[in-house]
């Protein structure tokens, strides 16, 4: 077989040369003819040798004319060996090697999906902080973020505020986080996400384990987007920090968040201002705060807690031994319901600020806190923010008393009357 291989390219060799310029010849070319030259010399003397009248000569010219053959046979497959190793070679150098930064791979997902590359996005992809905020992403433009994200061990904080990515965004940015396991803070408010992007939140969070902040302000979340998010915070334990703000979270979504928080050993902080919780979800909601172990700082303001909410609020209080600042401004509780809360302060020991702003509980509202307080001498109370109200010289004496008790305590209010500091909120 060696040998009809050797025939042909010696066949092909003259209309090889015939194609190729007379002043130059290939380095194959010029290997075959010193081959083929070597080999006419050695055919030449075996010839000698083997017509020699000796005969120990003529034996011995039959042995070296086969070894010679074999060593003819082993140097041409050699050289085929080794032609077919240098093409090896010239493939290899084309392959595209990996690229770490994931630069390469966004390009591509950039041209899949037909949006323009964020400059900023591919010079910070080695920080461990990305601000990527206001930059007008849309849905395909988070799509192509995803990408790389997904495989980045560099970035830890993440700030994709203000992008209008929508549900599909979103999904794109919480299948990312299901497979990222570096990024413990992400911002993903003002994004529109709705409750497709909520379900698809949620998801991530059942899974995720590394993430500890989050923030989902401001994304048109509805009672049914809390339907997703309340199972996923049962799950999760490790997020510490989640802000769901600036939503439309109703009456249903108080239940199971409060259902939720209930079972909640993760959570340290949770705002829910700028919400509609209010009625029979503010009462449980409360509820659930009553049976927490985690939470530290609680934003309930701007609901609707009212009367009912601000006396299952005080109930939790009696119970909750972890909670430290709780907001409850603007929620239209009257003086009813802030001597219901007070009464839950008389008996808690942990809680050391209460924001009271803008509740219409009127002087005998304040006076009730201001009461508790004095009657509890384990309160950890720090700061409490009343409203506007007018009092008389029984109030200025009870805080003056309280003073005395508790030096370090701070009485914030808006107007300019009596004891009261004049400090704002």
């Amino acid at each position: 077989m060696v040998h009809g291989k050797k025939l042909a390219k010696e066949t092909l060799l003259p209309s090889v040369l015939e194609d190729d310029d007379a002043g130059a010849q290939s380095e194959k070319l010029q290997l075959w003819e010193q081959r083929v030259r070597r080999t006419e010399v050695s055919v030449r003397g075996l010839k000698d040798r083997c017509s020699s009248p000796d005969e120990n000569m003529i034996d011995g010219g039959e042995r070296e004319c086969e070894e010679e053959e074999e060593e003819e046979n082993e140097e041409e497959e050699r050289v085929i060996s080794d032609e077919d190793y240098d093409t090896d070679l010239e493939l290899g150098d084309k392959e595209e090697g990996y690229d770490p930064t994931g630069q390469t791979c966004y390009m591509e997902a950039c041209k899949a999906l037909q949006v323009v590359p964020a400059s900023s996005f591919l010079k910070h992809l080695q920080d461990s902080e990305l601000n990527m905020m206001h930059r007008g992403l849309g849905p395909q433009g988070a799509k192509a973020l995803a990408v790389p994200l997904a495989t980045n061990t560099s970035i830890l904080r993440l700030n994709l505020r203000d992008n209008w990515m929508e549900g599909m965004g979103g999904a794109a940015i919480a299948g990312m986080l299901k497979e990222n396991c570096y990024i413990t803070e992400v911002d993903l408010s003002d994004n529109n996400l709705g409750d497709y992007g909520a379900r698809a939140i949620a998801g991530m969070l059942k899974e995720n384990s590394s993430l500890l902040r989050l923030n989902l302000s401001g994304n048109h979340f509805t009672d049914q987007s809390a339907e997703h998010l309340g199972p996923a915070l049962i799950t999760n334990t490790k997020l510490q920090h989640l802000d769901l703000s600036y939503n439309a979270l109703g009456e249903r979504a108080g239940q199971i968040l409060g259902d939720s928080l209930s079972e909640n050993t993760g959570l340290g902080s949770l705002n829910l201002a700028w919400n509609g919780i209010r009625g029979r979800g503010a009462v449980l909601l409360a509820n659930g705060l009553q049976e927490n172990i985690s939470l530290r700082s609680v934003n309930l303001s701007f609901n609707g807690f009212s009367k009912e909410g601000a006396i299952a609020l005080g109930q939790a209080l009696k119970e909750n031994t972890v909670l430290e600042e709780l907001n409850v401004s603007n929620n239209l509780i009257p003086p009813e319901g802030a001597i219901h809360l007070a009464m839950g302060l008389k008996a808690n020991k942990a809680i050391k600020s209460l924001n009271m702003e803008r509740n219409p509980i009127q002087s005998a509202g304040c006076y009730g806190i201001l009461k508790s307080i004095q009657e509890n001498p384990d309160s950890a109370m720090e700061t409490l923010r009343f409203p506007d109200i007018t009092v008389n010289q029984d109030f200025e004496d009870l805080y003056a008393a309280v003073k005395e008790t508790f030096p370090s305590l701070k009485v914030i209010h808006s107007g300019k009357f009596g004891a009261f500091s004049k400090a704002k909120a």
